[in-house]
């Protein structure tokens, strides 16, 4: 008999255990964070993810539960040249070891190369996908080549024209210092 695994409420252990794998194309709108980032709806944009469970011998023998997360997703970002929406791929592929609780996860972070989280009977592998997408977004989206030329100024003739004329403040302060000490009085 198999062994059916939720995704929202996953049995790290039993899956680990089982050495089961779990995937699916879900529909980007179901990750409410990550749409929160986009530069324009996705209805049709997918997020596909596969995660397979393991364990492995820990340093006292016992076995460990360790999780494979791949997921990809193409979602529309605002392009940080010219401000219009660039198709942006985000992808994950991180193994997790699970730990005991905070304190260990805390305790063991320096020299772990892998990524460590609590270990749960009802785990939320949906919203661990999210976070890792979520930090695969780049600082700077940006076209290859904008669509539309960007324009490299910082500012427009009117801006231009009143910065000119407002008088240059080392210059006041120069006709004050060319003063005679008697004017000053």
């Amino acid at each position: 008999m198999k062994r059916e695994f939720a995704p929202e409420r996953l049995n790290v252990p039993g899956f680990a255990a089982a050495a089961a794998t779990l995937e699916a194309a879900d529909p980007v709108p179901k990750y409410e964070r990550l749409v929160a980032e986009l530069a324009a709806p996705a209805p049709d944009a997918v997020v596909n993810w596969t995660a397979h469970g393991e364990e492995r011998p820990g340093a006292d023998g016992k076995p460990v539960p360790w999780m494979h997360l791949e997921a990809e997703a193409t979602v529309p970002l605002v392009c940080q040249r010219c401000l219009s929406p660039v198709d942006t791929s985000l992808g994950v592929d991180r193994w997790f070891r699970f730990v005991a609780n905070e304190e260990v996860a805390e305790a063991e972070d320096e020299e772990s190369e892998e990524d460590l989280l609590v270990v749960s009977r009802d785990f939320d592998l949906h919203a661990l996908i999210e976070d890792e997408l979520l930090m695969e977004i780049p600082v700077m989206p940006a076209h290859d080549v904008c669509p539309t030329p960007v324009q490299l100024s910082s500012s427009d003739e009117d801006f231009k024209a009143a910065e000119e004329a407002k008088p240059n403040p080392f210059a006041v302060l120069g006709a004050l210092r060319s003063r005679k000490p008697e004017e000053g009085k």
